[in-house]
């Protein structure tokens, strides 16, 4: 029973909301109510987000000396793919304050008493799986060209990465590689965590629907992806603390795109999208892909 509860939701049966039509329209108008959110609780959204570049800085002095160089760029490339996890309070404050709800801090904890957390640990879970299959990849990927030696210096690392051919390709394998997980994780979380907190549907409709979204989407979410990346570039430099500001207005602006993307109540009828017919995508695929 618990494991239908994860899996389906509270009705033990999946029921698949309805996907809505995107334009680059709605991108726009979901980072303009994500700044109006985070204009309106800054403190909430900082509150939540400087976690986010002290863990940065906190594994970088795990290792001493310079053995952390190469792991630098892997992790930091490697947060936004559990930006999802770090961005649940967000988008519960978003929620509340769109149901005209107290917007106090200590609401972003609220996350921890839905009825849908089974269903989000277990996502959350996938993410952290990805994260640490990424970081072990890039790790293998930069001793293939430059071995365990460890760099003397972040000069010497510096030359070795952007003035030699091994460096050259270390690049661009590792960045193909990095877009491939980037991509996996757009289509997992998309809008999986907000419907998940909106609706006890369960982890497998709300992994299911992420993938309608983005396959349904493909033009509109691509730009969407291309948006996160860029502002999660400007908000790591330097040392993580521009994150501070980023990821508070991407977690909300998220929660407004879920909006745009799956809820039927504000949907335009002209936008909407009927389920996914079985012969595109089968009913029971999140199911085997879960147990």
């Amino acid at each position: 029973m618990a494991r239908s509860h994860v899996l389906v939701g509270a009705a033990n049966k999946a029921a698949y909301p309805v996907i809505c039509h995107l334009e680059i329209s709605d991108l726009k108008d979901a980072l303009k109510k994500g700044i109006a959110d985070f204009s309106e609780m800054p403190s909430h959204a900082i509150f939540l987000c400087i976690i986010y570049p002290i863990v940065g800085i906190v594994l970088a002095q795990l290792i001493l000396g310079y053995a952390m160089l190469p792991f630098l760029f892997p992790l930091a490339a490697g947060f936004a793919l559990i930006g999802p996890i770090a961005a649940l309070g967000l988008y519960e404050m978003s929620r509340r304050r769109e149901a005209k709800l107290e917007t106090d801090a200590s609401h972003a904890l609220d996350v921890l008493y839905s009825p849908s957390i089974g269903p989000i640990a277990a996502l959350g879970v996938l993410l952290m799986i990805l994260f640490i299959c990424w970081v072990a990849i890039a790790n293998a990927i930069y001793v293939s060209y430059f071995g365990y030696a460890m760099p003397p210096s972040i000069g010497q690392f510096a030359h070795d990465v952007l003035m030699t051919p091994a460096g050259w390709s270390l690049i661009v394998i590792g960045n193909l590689v990095g877009f491939v997980f980037a991509v996996v994780a757009l289509i997992i979380s998309a809008v999986s965590f907000p419907l998940l907190l909106d609706r006890d549907v369960g982890a497998a409709v709300a992994l299911h629907t992420s993938i309608r979204v983005v396959l349904d989407n493909p033009r509109v979410m691509a730009m969407w992806g291309v948006i996160v990346a860029a502002l999660l570039v400007l908000g790591s430099l330097p040392f993580f603390i521009g994150l501070a500001v980023v990821m508070p207005i991407l977690g909300h602006a998220t929660w407004h795109l879920y909006r745009k993307a799956v809820d039927a109540r504000k949907c335009p009828a002209a936008k909407f999208r009927n389920p996914v017919p079985r012969h595109r995508y089968a009913a029971d695929f999140p199911t085997s892909l879960f147990g």
